[in-house]
């Protein structure tokens, strides 16, 4: 694949192996964006995990300090108090019953986040395989399953995100734009990596976070020294 100019430009002030401190790197990160729209802001975190183990995967969401700088649209399956509740809250759509069948017949997905009561679960499993592999099945580990409608709303709004583990035992989550100052973004980052050292398993021997780097969208990695952080 052929890098534009642009990119191999903003790649020449990234030294190849060179771990940044992370004040650093998020200043390389805002100076090596390449696209014309405000881009996203990466975070990357390889951990010494082996995922096939189920006390070894990390799933879980955090309501970022200063947001992701992205407006998310919510729908919300709930009924009664609930979706009342969850409308007065910001909710985008709320429905029940009427909602799933619009996502099935119309392969409708115009939200981003999926929040539901648990009672609607069984309803929400049926299309389970058409929401699983977009992402969006809710889960009570991540507050998406919930009686708290408001509160989940409330969040998603704030700049909640979700991370998992992927097999490899990475985890990659949006810290914010390239618009947002360096200390905000600072402060994603150390929120989010300090939620990250916390919930290492007990099970993990030697070095459990193995490399951290940042990337705005289609810009080059920025590797960070895992020292400049105070796990």
């Amino acid at each position: 694949m052929k890098k534009g100019k642009k990119y191999t430009e903003a790649a020449k002030k990234v030294e190849k192996n060179k771990l940044y401190t992370k004040e650093e790197a998020v200043k390389l990160v805002k100076e090596t964006s390449v696209t014309s729209f405000d881009a996203t802001v990466e975070l990357a975190m390889r951990l010494n995990l082996d995922t096939k183990k189920a006390d070894q995967q990390l799933r879980g969401a955090i309501v970022l300090p200063k947001g992701t700088g992205k407006t998310k649209k919510i729908l919300v399956i709930a009924k009664g108090e609930a979706a009342k509740a969850a409308k007065e809250a910001g909710a985008d759509y709320v429905g029940d019953t009427d909602m799933l069948e619009k996502i099935e017949k119309e392969n409708w997905f115009d939200f981003d986040s999926l929040i539901a009561t648990p009672d609607m679960m069984p309803a929400l499993g049926k299309i389970g395989r058409i929401l699983g592999p977009k992402g969006l099945m809710p889960n009570p580990k991540t507050g998406t399953v919930t009686v708290d409608t408001k509160k989940a709303v409330e969040e998603v709004k704030k700049g909640r995100v979700e991370y998992r583990t992927d097999s490899y035992g990475n985890v990659h989550v949006a810290i914010g734009k390239v618009s947002f100052t360096e200390e905000d973004l600072l402060e994603n980052l150390n929120a989010f990596v300090s939620l990250i050292a916390k919930s290492k398993p007990s099970v993990v021997k030697g070095t459990y976070i193995k490399n951290i780097s940042v990337a705005s969208t289609m810009g080059p990695g920025v590797k960070i020294d895992t020292n400049s952080f105070d796990f």
